[in-house]
């Protein structure tokens, strides 16, 4: 080759490169619009995907002519990107976490223009028929963070030309930021970037762009914003109002996965019955437990404290209402205020200082929150309640309100009530909507149920008809038709009488659509008068008769009014829209439940429990009541030898210092008044005996210092099983065993990050063996970031904390209360959950309480599953009866746990309500400024 021929290569070399400036050109302009116009394929390593997508709507896109694909960066954990469903709802949440719609509310129309163009970009199809756009995003972890941008040019001549530099694909990066851009068309330089665009666009870990995530740039397009409630009342073009424009951009339904479609579908249901029947929405929401009925009840006390004017209640136990407040704050952006005994606090923890009990009827805001236990207390403040009328009255774990004379044979009596139950009959009344929650409608027996919709039928005939209706005055006999106990009536005036009142709409069947256009017979009448039988043709007699099996099995009042969900039902019916289950079954491997899984204590340790059970039953002796107390030894003794030598030692120094469970409610009232007037008339003191028997308890513990037999168990779940590798929660009751059990681990577990997740300020991570305070919101996000993997927590932990990417769960003790059991439980079977199966251990010792009420119950605990979803809460004094040495006493309780589930689960059909698309959403400040009105 000559000189001259090397030279012409040189000048050749540098035509093919070309260097641009923003400081010296517009970078739009010089060089994006000429290469791209007409050009034949557009190929982009861009940033992060959540401005990425948005910004690459350019206008100088709209002049390629083939297909565009942009890879972008994420910040996906690995194991977001490990099955197609865990990819879309990780790119839902990175998407809706970047707020979006916040562009369209500074950048206006033009923005709203810019998703239109993006939206028709995504959606459009090239001439060879492939999508105009694609993305694809790829977890930052695989690569690092991509900062490399470059791309792919093919011109409209065929031509390629390749550029790198720093310039994102954003509007502000073309026309504003100060970037610098080198191009290469050489062939050697345009196949390097096509490389390296191929190696990310083609890597297992890219995962295409959500469908929620182009759905909702079209939403956004179209976006309109309503700025006062009033407009939002009077609905659209003459339609009712809707729910969709209140939560299509709260956080539980934009941070989380969604809302599932039959949260979706009860309330809706509950907002139109309250705007629409006369006697409001009146239902007993029954879900099983982890279905989400805060959310639920929560969502629709915020329509109806919108839709009117008059205050809502809401009634919880003690611990609870503070669950239920942070739920509203975290999850809805919604203002509250929880009433503490003495004064109104509310979202912001801003006290409201009150003069007097009747300082409880000056809310500052829409929605307050009390405890039951005043009501239980019949506290003066309590009956200023019933001085008040309400938009919506919820009570949370209703199945409390009891009558005291409950017992086999006892259906036909008349109720005797606790102040619980009486005091709902007298709310009931000044409500016009009311919705009771529990996921145990029937504790031991049906009447229970019976009971709470007496309760709400006190505000409406709709629930069990008029005072004469024999739903109410022949109770036993309408529980023995619903569940096939009696023979159906043959008489045509008996059939009526059972069907007349209440009578069903004429939404429920055409049946009841042609029975009350014959009897002219509004859908706001609820009781058809008692000669109106006469009045029936022939064939509408025929017909009524024909349809009384139907309506005793689908259409009795307790089908109507209890709405009642079990995760298998959700788990193994099929949206006929996708096709897929409404839950994703989630199968759990139970571990400990054998007889001989039960940990065996050291002679040392037996003989320490056996005092510790001598020192309950002799506390028993002279305690009459306040079951919590009497056996508070063996319960955290039960736990963790740990925890029961620090009670000990506080007992010993004084009662006072004992900490109760962070999860116990009220003290333990389980809604017995009188239960709590010996419990606060106890005094904390210890006879000559006890005293005796706590010294030998602390004496027997000191004589050895071995480890505590469960947490070999729990090494050998996390190390020999591997559960750390798949994430691991642990759970204790009591913050003693969750101290000790954290500060163990991090001995055995060098370079472990262990958060501890406790009641607040006592929250934190154990980090290099150095324990840091911080707040539980930090630790949750931590979690969902796959930063930890290591949890252990107290039953603080058991609700509104969604742990989807833990696969195990490891119970190092047994709560009493079995709805707890089935709240921790509930942290990982839940939607999201990365893992087909979870692994969940239950821990026992040997010959304990939790051992041998654990051999009473396993012959039934299947069946009660298989009927309540869970275990009845009333099984709770199975343990106490156990620990108290009255074994005889406990069969008979679970003997009388019934053998068949009384009612049909409610609502087989769940309707799909689509708000994903609604482009109309309620000001944020307009809602807010209406629930923060006081009563």
């Amino acid at each position: 080759m000559t000189t001259y021929d090397t030279l012409n290569l040189m000048d050749d070399a540098r035509n093919l490169v070309q260097r641009f400036s923003s400081r010296r050109q517009r970078l739009d302009k010089s060089f994006l619009a000429d290469r791209l116009d007409g050009a034949l394929a557009y190929n982009r390593i861009a940033g992060y995907f959540s401005s990425s997508i948005l910004e690459i709507a350019g206008e100088q896109l709209e002049t390629v002519a083939g297909a565009i694909r942009v890879i972008c960066n994420s910040g996906l954990h690995p194991t977001d990107v490990q099955t197609a469903k865990a990819a879309q709802a990780a790119l839902r949440q990175e998407w809706c976490g970047s707020e979006p719609e916040n562009r369209v509310e500074v950048g206006g129309k033009q923005a709203k223009s810019r998703f239109g163009r993006l939206y028709r970009f995504l959606t459009q199809r090239a001439a060879d028929g492939n999508p105009k756009l694609e993305v694809r995003v790829l977890p930052d972890e695989h690569f690092g963070l991509v900062h490399g941008k470059a791309g792919v040019i093919t011109l409209a001549d065929g031509s390629k030309t390749a550029f790198l530099g720093s310039v994102n694909e954003s509007k502000s990066a073309w026309t504003l930021n100060y970037e610098l851009v080198w191009e290469d068309q050489s062939p050697e330089a345009v196949d390097w970037v096509q490389q390296e665009f191929d190696a990310l666009w083609g890597s297992p870990f890219a995962v295409p762009l959500a469908e929620f995530v182009i759905q909702d740039v079209e939403r956004i397009s179209r976006r309109q914003v309503i700025d006062d409630v009033s407009d939002w009342r009077e609905g659209e073009e003459a339609a009712e109002p809707d729910p969709a424009p209140v939560f299509v951009e709260s956080p539980v339904y934009r941070r989380e996965v969604g809302l599932w479609e039959h949260q979706k579908h009860f309330v809706k249901l509950a907002f139109d019955a309250h705007r629409e029947q006369p006697g409001g929405a009146r239902f007993v929401l029954a879900d099983q437990v982890g279905l989400g009925k805060t959310i639920q009840l929560a969502m629709s006390a915020q329509l109806m404290a919108l839709c009117g004017d008059k205050p809502v209640l809401v009634i919880a136990p003690k611990t609870l209402l503070w669950q239920w407040q942070a739920e509203l704050k975290d999850l809805l952006d919604m203002p509250s205020a929880v009433w503490d005994g003495r004064r109104w606090v509310d979202e912001n923890d801003i006290e409201y200082p009150a003069v007097g009990p009747e300082g409880i009827r000056a809310c500052p805001r829409r929605v307050g929150m009390v405890s039951n236990g005043l009501i239980f207390r019949r506290s003066e403040a309590a009956q200023h309640l019933l001085s008040l009328n309400y938009e919506c009255v919820i009570v949370d774990e209703s199945h409390r309100a009891r009558r005291r004379n409950l017992g086999q044979d006892k259906e036909g009596d008349r109720p005797d009530p606790n102040n619980l139950l009486r005091f709902l009959y007298d709310i009931s009344t000044l409500t016009k909507s009311m919705l009771l929650a529990t996921a145990t409608p029937v504790q031991l027996y049906p009447v229970e149920a019976w009971d709470l919709l007496d309760v709400l039928s006190r505000g409406s005939e709709a629930v069990l008809g008029n005072a004469w209706s024999r739903w109410k005055t022949r109770v036993a006999e309408g529980l023995g038709l619903v569940m096939g106990r009696e023979p159906l009536p043959d008489d045509d005036a008996e059939i009526w009488e059972w069907v007349r009142s209440p009578f069903p709409p004429r939404s429920e069947h055409r049946d009841f659509e042609m029975l009350r256009r014959s009897l002219d017979m509004s859908d706001d009448l609820f009781t058809a008068k008692g000669d109106a039988y006469q009045k029936l043709r022939p064939p509408d007699r025929q017909r009524l008769k024909s349809l009384f099996p139907r309506f005793i099995e689908q259409h009795n009042p307790f089908i109507r009014h209890i709405v009642r969900r079990s995760r298998r039902y959700l788990e193994e019916t099929h949206d006929p829209e996708t096709n897929e289950p409404y839950l994703k079954p989630i199968d759990l491997v139970l571990w400990g439940e054998r007889d001989e899984d039960a940990i065996r204590l050291p002679p040392y340790l037996r003989e320490a429990y056996d005092i510790a059970e001598h020192f309950c039953q002799e506390l028993g002796r002279r305690m009459l009541g306040a079951g919590f107390l009497k056996t508070l030894l063996l319960r955290r003794v039960g736990s963790s030898i740990a925890a029961g030598r620090a009670t000990a030692d506080k007992m010993l120094r004084s009662w006072e210092d004992v900490d109760t469970p962070e999860y116990d409610e009220d003290e333990d009232l389980k809604g017995e008044e009188e239960d709590v007037v010996q419990q606060e008339a106890m005094s904390k003191s210890l006879t000559a005996t006890e005293r005796g028997l706590l010294e030998r308890f602390v004496e027997a513990l000191e004589a050895n210092q071995e480890r505590d037999p469960k947490y070999a168990v729990v090494l050998d779940c996390l190390s020999d099983k591997r559960w750390l590798n798949r994430g691991c929660i642990i759970f204790s009751q009591f913050f003693d065993s969750v101290d000790w059990l954290a500060k163990q681990l991090i001995e055995d577990l060098p370079g472990e990050t262990v958060a501890v997740y406790a009641g607040a300020g006592k929250s934190g991570i154990y980090e290099d063996g150095l324990f840091s305070r911080c707040e539980r919101e930090e630790i949750k996000t931590a979690v969902r970031q796959g930063r930890i993997r290591l949890l252990v927590g107290t039953d603080a932990a058991s609700e509104g904390l969604n742990l989807q990417r833990l696969g195990t769960l490891i119970n190092l003790d047994l709560p009493w209360n079995p709805t707890r059991l089935e709240q921790r439980k509930g942290r990982i079977q839940r939607i999201g959950q990365l893992n087909d199966s979870v692994d969940i251990y239950n821990m026992r010792y040997l010959d304990s309480v939790e051992d041998r009420v654990h051999a009473l119950l396993s012959t039934r605990l299947e069946s009660i599953f298989t009927l309540f979803g869970q275990v009845p809460d009333v099984l709770e004094d199975v343990w106490v009866d156990v620990a108290l040495g009255q074994t005889e006493r406990a069969k008979q309780i679970i003997d009388a746990v019934p053998h068949e589930h009384p009612f049909v689960t409610k609502y087989q059909n769940i309707v799909r309500n689509d708000w994903d698309s609604c482009e109309r959403v309620l000001s944020a400040v307009a809602r807010k400024r209406h629930l923060c009105r006081g009563w």
